[in-house]
């Protein structure tokens, strides 16, 4: 008897290993019927680490991601170091317009630092890499607001220069003026444009929709947000395994679903966690490690966590995909 219990447990625990498995696997997972008890829902797939898409830190691994760690670059004569002096915008074949040095060096912003409030996040080894550019002798020059710019005091007490509040770096990669090595490294790290936002990825509508990114909360940590910086949540009363939406009806004039997310523009999370699910009106929803995404209309502005722990049901999400916040049980 005892035996026979022993295969028929490892016999579920299989099935249920594979189901976990497919939810994780699959692009698209429609409603499904069944129900599972919340604990085994809530506790699918979580702790998961992010792959190659993703940058923990600056100092960890985002800077010396996509290959080229400048080792050798930024060292002696180059000038590509010191203060900035004179910003100005210039346009690049690629990204369109840039914000370039007073020699013409590309500068860059990473996407682990928060902007309101103003704050960097990338120190010690990572600061090597992506040495900060000094705010001081920094003015503005062809195409840049001089009431964007501003500083920051950085852990070690120094001034680094801000853009619409992102701290400014250059990359030890570049080894000329011009040069933009840098875009795109880690998924974290891009040339800055004129507005503080990462260059060539300023136009809205589908693309800036499709996108999911992380991005530092000062109260919460590293959180998901969408392509124009609004928090996304998920609802305690969803299941993730099998994926099912709780939120129906009027649920959803407070809480929008995230649109189905085009994956080669996540950044900063496991991007084959991103998967998509079919709403019971046909519409397509994101997901991110199984559990359902969705915007709160009570958030207003980018960085808002206005929904955050709202009916003690609803959490923003980690780049880990579990709810944000200590109060928050995993």
């Amino acid at each position: 008897m005892e035996k026979r219990r022993q295969i028929a447990f490892a016999g579920v625990s299989v099935a249920m290993v594979l189901l976990t498995a497919a939810c994780g696997a699959s692009k698209d997972s429609a409603q499904s019927s069944n129900v599972q008890p919340a604990g085994g829902a809530q506790n699918v797939g979580s702790g998961s680490t992010p792959g190659a898409a993703g940058a923990s830190s600056g100092a960890a691994g985002g800077y010396q991601a996509g290959g080229d760690t400048g080792a050798a670059a930024g060292s002696g004569d180059t000038g590509n170091s010191g203060a900035a002096k004179e910003l100005t915008a210039k346009k690049d074949a690629k990204l369109g317009e840039i914000v370039t040095d007073a020699k013409g060096w590309t500068l860059y912003r990473f996407d682990e630092d928060t902007a309101k409030p103003a704050k960097s996040n990338c120190n010690d080894a990572c600061a090597t890499k992506w040495p900060p550019v000094p705010a001081s002798a920094a003015k503005a020059g062809t195409g840049i607001d001089k009431s964007k710019l501003g500083s920051v005091t950085r852990s070690d007490g120094t001034k680094q220069l801000t853009l619409e509040g992102w701290p400014v770096y250059r990359y030890a990669g570049d080894t000329k003026a011009g040069d933009t090595k840098g875009h795109g490294v880690g998924g974290t790290w891009n040339a800055l444009a004129p507005d503080g936002k990462p260059a060539g990825k300023k136009a809205t509508g589908t693309d800036e929709s499709l996108q999911l990114m992380v991005n530092n909360n000062a109260k919460l940590g590293k959180i998901v947000v969408d392509g124009k910086g609004m928090t996304v949540y998920r609802f305690n009363k969803d299941s993730a395994w099998p994926m099912k939406t709780g939120c129906l009806g009027a649920c959803l004039d407070t809480w929008k679903p995230v649109k189905a997310v085009n994956t080669s523009k996540v950044a900063g999370l496991n991007a084959s966690k991103v998967t998509s699910f079919t709403r019971p009106d046909g519409s397509k929803q994101a997901a991110f490690d199984c559990w359902l995404l969705y915007t709160f209309t009570g958030d207003t502005k980018p960085g808002d966590i206005n929904g955050q722990g709202k009916a003690g049901q609803w959490f923003a999400v980690t780049d880990q995909g579990k709810k944000a916040g200590a109060a928050a049980a995993q």
